[in-house]
């Protein structure tokens, strides 16, 4: 009702039906529609009619609804609480129409059945999509390790003109060894390259990688079928020897407990300053 006060009022001061169409982002069918009606709203006395009433759709012809309101709330009740106070947990709408016809609505009118999917349409209800989210933990030190890695960050051009190294080392699990069955087809004008959907699993490998925060290149990376503390450990060591040369790294971690096994274990002779971020 906004949008539609809004083009009455820009068609009030003169503006033309492509001006208003661009300016409120519409089609200028909406524009002419609503402009129409307000002048005549289907020949009624516009006096008796207030704002609001003039702004509402227009009457549609057809039968009633099948299903009364009573009788659709509980499909959309269902989608908006919790598992834990519906005592079921959320469905897709097949499971939804399931529950129903559990319920006894099924026998009573078996043209129930598509209206789960109907009532959560117009509910904007989207019980086949969910989104992950993570739970924030509370962490005193968060500014503390905020600063102090933005500071080793910062002053990593100056410690390596002395020989230290400073990486930012993290891991990357679960990534699927594919192998794809059939060579891909090349691009050609006005096609894209395709690929065929077949492909060969090799199992999945656990990676750890090092950002050098000086050079952006990712160096000496690891991968393996197991991310354990020997692992990790077997990383680090390798990641020293390949730079005999550095006087002292400087790597940063995650919390993760797999990384942890650096701060109390002896990964090389040189100096190791490890920090957990």
């Amino acid at each position: 009702m906004v949008l539609r006060a809004h083009i009455v009022l820009a068609a009030a001061q003169g503006s033309s039906n492509a001006q208003i169409a661009r300016d409120l982002h519409v089609n200028i069918d909406t524009v002419r529609l609503w402009r129409d009606r307000w002048a005549g709203w289907q020949g009624i006395d516009l006096e008796t009619l207030s704002v609001s009433k003039r702004l509402q759709d227009a009457s549609r012809p057809g039968v009633a609804p099948t299903f009364t309101l009573l009788a659709t709330l509980p499909n959309g009740d269902a989608g908006l609480r919790s598992p834990s106070e519906s005592g079921t947990p959320h469905q897709p709408v097949d499971g939804q129409r399931d529950r129903r016809r559990n319920e006894g609505a099924w026998d009573r009118d078996p043209d129930f059945t598509p209206t789960c999917g109907s009532v959560a349409q117009k509910g904007g209800l989207q019980p086949h999509h969910l989104r992950y989210w993570l739970t924030k933990v509370p962490d005193e030190q968060r500014e503390e390790k905020i600063v102090e890695g933005c500071q080793v960050y910062a002053s990593a051009p100056e410690r390596a003109k002395q020989g230290e190294r400073t990486l930012s080392m993290d891991e990357l699990t679960g990534v699927q060894a594919l192998e794809r069955k059939h060579p891909d087809l090349p691009m050609q004008p006005d096609h894209v390259l395709r690929r065929e959907f077949e492909y060969i699993r090799h199992g999945t490998l656990s990676w750890f990688i090092n950002f050098d925060v000086v050079t952006g290149r990712v160096i000496e990376p690891s991968w393996g079928p197991t991310r354990t503390e020997e692992d990790a450990l077997a990383h680090l060591q390798r990641l020293i020897a390949n730079d005999p040369e550095a006087t002292k790294w400087h790597i940063m971690l995650d919390n993760l407990n797999i990384p942890r096994i650096a701060q109390r274990d002896s990964v090389a002779q040189r100096t190791l300053a490890v920090r957990i971020s």
